[in-house]
């Protein structure tokens, strides 16, 4: 390795470091105050706690107690992995059939799939709440729906670069063999895009579960974790209880990091496969 090598790696590994660390320089900041009183937050939120602002695990306690954090969280956890099963299945169908059908419309089809990626959610925000209750989805099973309409574009997107590789040549010979073409699609296709399919998972049970705006606008009593949170450490005019806030944040955040500490390896493996065989 040349000395000029050398040099350009030593900078782009400080560089990453130092982007890594501003990363993660927040999350620290809030289990750090996780464990403060409020006061001692709001007027010095950078300070490691002392024997005066030290207040163990009451913030964390109080949280549980008051944002009624078990139910809230079973909500999460069914309205997150219920919605991630339906994009996965769902949107792995539609990418095999617009890619494997070559028709106008399907080119059209996939069309919107990809334009609906770069539109933003607060510009549909007032139509869609509109549509949702008009059609009575505003309910823990009817969000499914539409957290599948919002999570398909980027998920099609993703399945068909990698279904463009799978070569037509497998499902031919199942078709020969007298599989029907959902059998061809479940038993043959679907296994091969493990990797894909894994990644989609991932990044939609990451988005779902950490979402704030859409529960908050659909749901109305049903409170999924985000939106407990911010409502019931909100008081009255304004004032927030800092330390319960952190502390319930901290155990927002928890489970997600896990997760994605434990699945990150499937992540990149299926950017790569989705974009690059694409």
């Amino acid at each position: 390795m040349t000395a000029r090598k050398k040099i350009v790696n030593s900078f782009i590994f400080l560089f990453l470091s130092a982007l890594a660390i501003a990363f993660l320089v927040p999350i620290f900041v809030v289990f750090l105050n996780s464990f403060k009183t409020k006061f001692s937050i709001v007027g010095s939120p950078f300070e490691l706690p002392t024997q005066e602002t030290f207040v163990g695990l009451e913030n964390y306690i109080y949280g549980i107690k008051t944002a009624g954090l078990l139910k809230a969280f079973g909500l999460s956890l069914f309205i997150t992995v219920s919605s991630v099963v339906v994009i996965v299945v769902c949107c792995s169908m539609t990418a095999w059939y617009v890619t494997r059908v070559k028709t106008k419309g399907t080119r059209i089809l996939y069309t919107l799939f990809i334009f609906s990626m770069i539109v933003p959610f607060q510009m549909v925000m007032y139509t869609m709440t509109y549509t949702v209750f008009q059609l009575h989805l505003n309910n823990p099973v009817g969000i499914i729906l539409v957290y599948l309409g919002f999570g398909s574009g980027l998920s099609v997107f993703m399945l068909s670069g990698f279904i463009k590789s799978v070569p037509i040549e497998v499902e031919e010979a199942a078709m020969i063999d007298g599989c029907s073409p959902l059998q061809s699609f479940f038993l043959v296709v679907f296994p091969i895009l493990k990797p894909t399919a894994i990644t989609v998972a991932i990044l939609n049970t990451m988005w779902i579960w950490n979402d704030f705006l859409l529960p908050y606008l659909v749901l109305g009593a049903d409170k999924t974790m985000p939106v407990a949170i911010q409502l019931t450490m909100q008081g009255a005019y304004g004032s927030i209880n800092w330390g319960g806030f952190m502390a319930m944040l901290v155990i927002a955040i928890i489970p997600i990091v896990v997760f994605y500490i434990t699945c990150q390896k499937h992540i990149i493996k299926g950017v790569v496969a989705g974009a690059v065989k694409g």
